[in-house]
């Protein structure tokens, strides 16, 4: 199969001759007419904000994670920033979030006056550990500067959160529980579905997500009809009657329709290629079982899969399966590089420092090989023997 130029996950452009980390080209390829129909349709109404496909897709999407309601927006932080808004996030309060993940996860704390607190994750899944959570909430608690608000659940890499241990905790703590599936649309479990497992939750539809859009996208889920209210109101500058009468202080975050209209198109073949994905995923693990530590996919889950990332036993081991399969054409990515309570942005703030070893040693050890519904056996094999080969030089 031939490949094209694309983009890979949350972070930004990679083009690699010969094999596409994420192979966005071969998508468009496949459902080029259904595609080029739904955007010329738009292009003929000429109405390109708030047009009939974003509340037709909200429609959709609500129905496909089985939430009340579907509220889009600009883009999948918005949609965690439209969430911590609506539920009254604000100064005083504490939001804890996985250490190991995109910066958009904590950025969006401070951004309503919040202090976000860095917890560890667990060693096999790389989701938010319910032990590590736990501990954390006791120490905030016990020092008695904030209040413990909000816990915000990643689903990393396509596999959600153990959301069952961490309802106990955010129940027992009077907190609530918000979901970030931007990883993770699609994914399930038993068959509950991604997005529905928060008091609220959020996903992007940035381009390489399981479900992305040709630009920046997002939504935020919720049962909950006033916080849909206060959402639909604050991603339109806090608009009331309508845009002209102004309640409240909002932003601006609109879906645009020409974006809809893309994702109402794409989600009809997700769960295929979502099925895809996890027989490309079977075939990695078949492969590389035994050679270095694959993902796992906890019993009664189904990942969405948007990225294979397997773990070496140190930085350096990385670093030759990367350049060894750099040098064999396949492109490979780190995600992440730096854990959250490092990052630059967060120094300033009154912050304990963070113990979270294993979310420190998944950073210098974690690499994650291409994936796409459009990966054949063939290609799998090629980037498997290219993976193992490096490591016996």
């Amino acid at each position: 199969m031939p490949y094209g130029a694309g983009l890979t996950g949350g972070d930004g452009p990679e083009r690699m001759s010969g094999m596409e980390f994420r192979d966005l080209k071969e998508q468009y390829l496949q459902h080029k007419e259904a595609i080029d129909g739904a955007v010329q349709r738009v292009l003929e109404q000429a109405h390109f904000i708030g047009g009939e496909q974003v509340q037709k897709l909200e429609e959709k999407l609500a129905a496909y994670t089985g939430v009340k309601h579907c509220i889009t927006c600009a883009n999948g932080t918005d949609a965690l920033q439209l969430a911590l808004m609506a539920c009254g996030v604000r100064e005083g309060d504490a939001v804890f979030v996985p250490d190991f993940t995109f910066f958009a996860t904590a950025e969006v704390a401070p951004w309503v006056g919040a202090t976000p607190i860095f917890v560890d994750v667990d060693r096999h899944t790389f989701n938010l550990s319910p032990q590590a959570l736990e501990e954390a909430v006791r120490n905030v608690i016990q020092e008695g500067k904030l209040k413990p608000r909000v816990v915000i659940a990643v689903d990393l890499f396509g596999q959600a959160a153990d959301y069952a241990a961490l309802r106990r905790i955010t129940q027992q703590y009077g907190m609530l529980l918000m979901e970030d599936a931007a990883q993770g649309f699609g994914g399930k479990i038993g068959e509950q579905k991604a997005c529905s497992f928060g008091d609220i939750s959020t996903t992007s539809f940035f381009p390489a997500k399981p479900l992305g859009c040709y630009g920046d996208g997002g939504a935020v889920f919720t049962d909950n009809d006033d916080w849909a209210e206060l959402l639909r109101s604050y991603k339109v500058h806090g608009k009331g009657s309508d845009k002209y009468d102004n309640v409240r202080i909002g932003i601006n975050s609109r879906l645009d329709t020409l974006q809809a209209a893309v994702l109402i198109e794409k989600l009809q073949f997700l769960d295929e290629e979502l099925e895809r994905c996890n027989e490309a995923a079977a075939s990695y693990t078949e492969k590389l079982k035994g050679h270095v530590k694959t993902p796992v996919v906890l019993s009664g889950y189904y990942s969405s899969w948007a990225q294979y990332t397997v773990q070496f036993e140190n930085k350096e081991q990385r670093e030759k399966a990367a350049a060894g399969l750099k040098e064999a054409g396949i492109p490979s990515m780190v995600y992440y590089m730096k854990p959250m309570h490092k990052q630059a942005a967060f120094a300033d703030m009154a912050l304990d420092s963070a113990d979270c070893p294993v979310t420190e040693r998944i950073c210098d050890t974690c690499l994650s090989l291409p994936m796409h519904p459009y990966l054949q056996e063939q290609d799998v094999h090629r980037i498997c023997e290219a993976l193992l080969s490096s490591l016996e030089k």
